[in-house]
């Protein structure tokens, strides 16, 4: 597994924040994910850590941190091959879309932009197994990247000031799902119907960064029975265990 170089910078008085070099990188991500296995290793008490693209942030809720000594530690943990003895635990979650045109609001609009019939767009976003670089702008929020390049597209110009949970859009390089009502501009082309956030669970968001979203097609009659299905706790996500 290749090194990078890492800079490590104070982040207030209880934590630090670490980069990798700059880049949109699944190898990078990979890295990230297997030095803060390295670093829980050490155990030590009051580390929260937040991994997204290429950072990390380092958080001590026990005590205010001395940043030399603490850069000292992140870097031997980092240079020893201790980090690259295993893979970190990941997982491929499949996830239900319905892209009805009731819950498409763009579809169409994007599919003109792309220059796509609906079907060749639908299949194209459900061929890819997208990788979730990161966990937030809205609690759950996960932003996948690795869509195809032929459904890449910008944000709305006028982002909407709500958009409804479950909606699944496209910005960019990334595609990703709405946990909650909420403004956003992204193109939406369709609903999920499974909460992907839900903060009376113990684990409120089930996806981990790293790991990896597969969308599948469902009719309008499935999405509102996977929906009866969640609301009354019958619904099993699919999930599918990597590295195992």
């Amino acid at each position: 597994m290749k090194s990078y170089p890492i800079s490590i910078k104070p982040y207030g008085q209880n934590a630090v924040l670490v980069e990798w070099p700059n880049t949109v990188d699944e190898s990078i991500l990979k890295d990230i994910l297997q030095f803060i296995d390295s670093f829980k290793e050490l155990n030590l008490p009051g580390w929260e850590m937040s991994a997204a693209y290429n950072s990390l942030t380092m958080v001590n809720y026990y005590e205010e941190i001395d940043h030399e000594e603490i850069k000292k530690i992140i870097t031997n943990c980092y240079s020893s091959n201790k980090q690259f003895e295993k893979k970190p635990k990941q997982c491929l979650w499949r996830i239900p879309v319905c892209y009805n045109l009731d819950f498409g609001i763009d579809l169409e609009e994007t599919c003109k932009s792309l220059k796509l019939s609906k079907e060749k767009l639908i299949e194209l976003h459900t061929s890819f197994e997208y990788v979730v670089y990161g966990i937030g702008f809205l609690p759950g929020f996960m932003y996948l990247g690795g869509l195809p390049e032929a459904l890449e597209i910008p944000r709305r110009k006028e982002p909407r000031l709500s958009v409804a949970k479950g909606s699944v859009g496209l910005a960019g390089k990334q595609t990703g799902i709405y946990p909650q009502d909420s403004p956003g501009g992204w193109n939406i082309i369709g609903s999920c119907p499974i909460p992907i956030f839900d903060p009376s669970l113990k684990k409120p968001c089930f996806a981990n960064v790293g790991d990896r979203i597969q969308f599948y097609k469902i009719s309008r009659a499935e999405y509102d029975l996977r929906k009866i299905e969640c609301e009354v706790g019958i619904y099993k996500l699919e999930k599918i265990r990597l590295n195992a």
